[in-house]
């Protein structure tokens, strides 16, 4: 039986904007690779964030990687972060510390103390994502997509059952942007869910993935023979 990851039934989510988000309604399944796009100011950012309760949602029922979205408490957070990898599109990594000292931070903080499981984890992430020449290097030291790579290796650290992106080629440039979907496609092959947020065209043509148009804080699913400029971003 395929397993649900994420399930949204009627959802409301509170918001600090004028965008209304309700009544929304979505499935996702273990293993499949979600392209959420739309036009600018849609909803996209503010669905994704929904998933990981940076958002709140106070209507409707919601269940992420088996918690449930709608009851849950803040002090509950930290721990459902740990089963969801985020990847962000401006990195967001730690300037003073190595490649391998800012994925450390991240198992330190989630209750790693083995020093040797620490460095196998570490160095397996780095291998998946083909950058494990770089564990000394320091942001200031990479390219764009080799710093996405290590926020990339650094959402697979806790093994999480769903990766959510948030535009993640969004500040790279074309052939940068190839080579991060590439491993992300690589990644979901393995077994990883994956929901990212694109606006992309050129991507959504090349890559394989379940389309949902988010339009109006509602979404609606587009067939790939149905995928053009005006059905992307209408």
């Amino acid at each position: 039986m395929i397993k649900k990851i994420l399930e949204y039934n009627n959802v409301e989510v509170k918001l600090d904007s004028d965008l209304k988000i309700s009544d929304l309604s979505l499935a996702i399944n273990q293993g499949e690779f979600i392209f959420l796009i739309g036009k600018t100011g849609s909803g996209k950012s503010s669905i994704l964030k929904s998933m990981y309760s940076e958002n709140k949602i106070i209507k409707g029922e919601a269940k992420i990687s088996d918690t449930n979205l709608r009851i849950i408490s803040e002090k509950e957070i930290p721990y459902l972060r740990r089963k969801i990898g985020i990847i962000f599109q401006d990195f967001q990594l730690l300037k003073d510390r190595t490649v391998y000292k800012n994925l450390e931070f991240v198992l330190n903080a989630t209750g790693w103390s083995n020093k040797n499981k620490i460095k196998e984890r570490i160095n397996s992430c780095l291998e998946k994502v083909h950058i494990s020449n770089l564990t000394d290097k320091y942001p200031s030291q990479l390219s764009g997509g080799q710093k996405q790579k290590v926020a990339i290796a650094r959402s697979l650290l806790n093994e999480p059952e769903i990766i959510i992106a948030d535009e993640p080629t969004g500040n790279l440039d074309p052939k940068s942007s190839i080579d991060i979907m590439d491993v992300l496609q690589e990644i979901n092959q393995n077994g990883n869910t994956i929901v990212m947020a694109t606006h992309d065209f050129i991507l959504l043509k090349k890559y394989k993935g379940r389309i949902l148009r988010c339009k109006e804080g509602k979404i609606d699913e587009i067939q790939p023979n149905e995928l053009n400029i005006e059905t992307a971003y209408q």
